[in-house]
């Protein structure tokens, strides 16, 4: 007889990144039989002392992690963990000191990976305690897939007759363009030197991220000027600051700055993107969007390689507005399909057969989660957790009100603008019509920015 089954915890840092893609994680696990509490991780955090014993599911392994996932132990949760940030990485050596900490790694029970290349990469890490490798997949790529595409086609057609034939530019410089500036990560190192002269690869990445800003901004008014006739929508990056493109829309009628909703639709109707080194390539790939690489500098190493791999490349201006010109006038499509499939298979698993979300719930099911939650922790384990929590989350609070500060309740407010249960629930019933599926899962709001998401007639 099958006990209470563990409650999922999936939080949700970017809403309009990781949102429509966890909704669907989330739907496969109840329809398993799992309940699940969805929402802004900032909030989920904030009440995780007050939340059924259960697995939470960790976007990323950073040390500064280490303190809620201490917490969420010392309460009795079980971890299981990805890195949203895994598919276009850093060399090994500079992801390993960017995204990984031995100390968090050692509190998760299972790690699902991007892909057979990013399984090596977890495993390799000198910090790797022997946690179990699953290759799942991620749920954003889900929604790409030929089967799921119609859920976003809808929006994409409002895009279409919004701003008729449009270029799309995806700007990625939140570590020398952040939202707060003095948050941007690698804007301070790139002007220090290492003893001895030498560069630091967080030097010489910022300085290539800050040399690529400035290019994009002074590309931006030549390609206005190369397709007058044509809208240019920029989406920057969730983290960065809009300023210095809004700037730019004074003086160009037809360039606009949006950030609104999922990618996805923007690329099912953008003509062609145009973007550098950014996961956002990755996907328009996938759809068989058009794709071209901006580089008119290159960085050796500190290039990201495999979103461009999968590009058309302009190493100067004239190159590119050449070449999204032949796009535009239907002169040359994206990159073959072949090929394009040759490099992204050994980076992404679930491309096509069983869906990344139904992966990652059979792990979670094999793991034994469905049939009893974790167990109980010691009452003085758990009294520390709760107490740890309670203080966190008053010094989180009092931080949301700080001006400037990472916690500030506007950059919250920038990543994860917030959704209702009504919007959720029509994105799951959505889901369910195409396919065929999810039709008793019911979403009933938890507080302002938590949800809580289970089957019809289950309490």
């Amino acid at each position: 007889m099958m006990d209470k089954p563990s409650t999922i915890i999936i939080p949700v840092e970017s809403q309009v990144r990781e949102l429509d893609a966890k909704i669907l994680l989330a739907c496969a696990a109840v329809e398993r039989g799992f309940p699940v509490i969805i929402g802004s991780r900032a909030f989920i955090h904030y009440s995780v002392d007050s939340l059924p014993r259960g697995v939470y599911l960790a976007k990323s392994m950073r040390t500064l992690s280490i303190r809620m996932f201490t917490i969420l132990r010392d309460l009795g949760h079980e971890i299981v963990g990805w890195d949203e940030e895994g598919l276009v990485r850093w060399p090994d050596d500079e992801y390993y000191r960017w995204r990984l900490s031995p100390v968090t790694l050692k509190e998760l029970s299972h790690l699902l990976a991007w892909g057979e290349d990013d399984a090596r990469v977890l495993c390799g890490y000198p910090g790797y305690a022997g946690t179990p490798v699953h290759l799942t997949g991620n749920p954003r790529i889900d929604l790409l897939r030929p089967e799921l595409r119609s859920f976003y086609q809808q929006k994409a057609d409002m895009l279409k007759e919004q701003y008729g034939d449009f270029i799309l530019i995806n700007t990625n410089f939140s570590k020398v363009n952040h939202f707060f500036p003095h948050l941007s990560e690698l804007k301070q190192p790139a002007l220090e030197l290492e003893a001895g002269g030498e560069e630091t690869f967080d030097a010489g990445k910022g300085r290539l991220k800050q040399v690529l800003f400035e290019y994009f901004q002074e590309m931006l008014p030549a390609l206005c000027r190369s397709v007058p006739k044509m809208n240019i929508i920029v989406r920057p990056h969730p983290a960065e600051s809009h300023q210095p493109w809004l700037d730019i829309t004074r003086d160009y009628p037809n360039l606009k700055i949006i950030n609104e909703d999922s990618v996805t639709p923007w690329l099912l109707a953008a003509k062609v993107l145009v973007a550098n080194g950014c996961t956002t390539m990755i996907e328009a790939a996938v759809l068989g969007t058009p794709v071209v690489a901006y580089q008119p500098v290159t960085g050796g190493k500190y290039d990201d390689d495999l979103p461009n791999e999968v590009s058309y490349r302009a190493y100067s201006l004239d190159e590119l507005c050449l070449q999204v010109k032949e796009i535009v006038n239907g002169e040359k499509g994206p990159v073959d399909e072949l090929e394009r499939s040759r490099i992204l298979g050994p980076h992404i698993a679930a491309l096509d057969g069983r869906l990344s979300c139904d992966r990652m719930v059979d792990v979670l099911v094999d793991a034994g989660y469905l049939q009893d939650p974790p167990p109980a922790v010691p009452l003085g384990k758990y009294l520390r957790g709760w107490l740890h929590n309670r203080v966190r989350t008053v010094s989180k609070k009092i931080n949301m009100r700080r001006p400037g500060h990472r916690n500030n309740f506007a950059y919250h407010r920038h990543r994860f603008p917030g959704v209702t249960a009504d919007e959720i629930q029509e994105r799951v019933n959505h889901l369910g019509n195409i396919l065929g599926r999810f039709q008793h899962v019911r979403v009933v709001p938890l507080s302002r920015y938590v949800f809580t998401m289970g089957c019809k007639g289950k309490k």
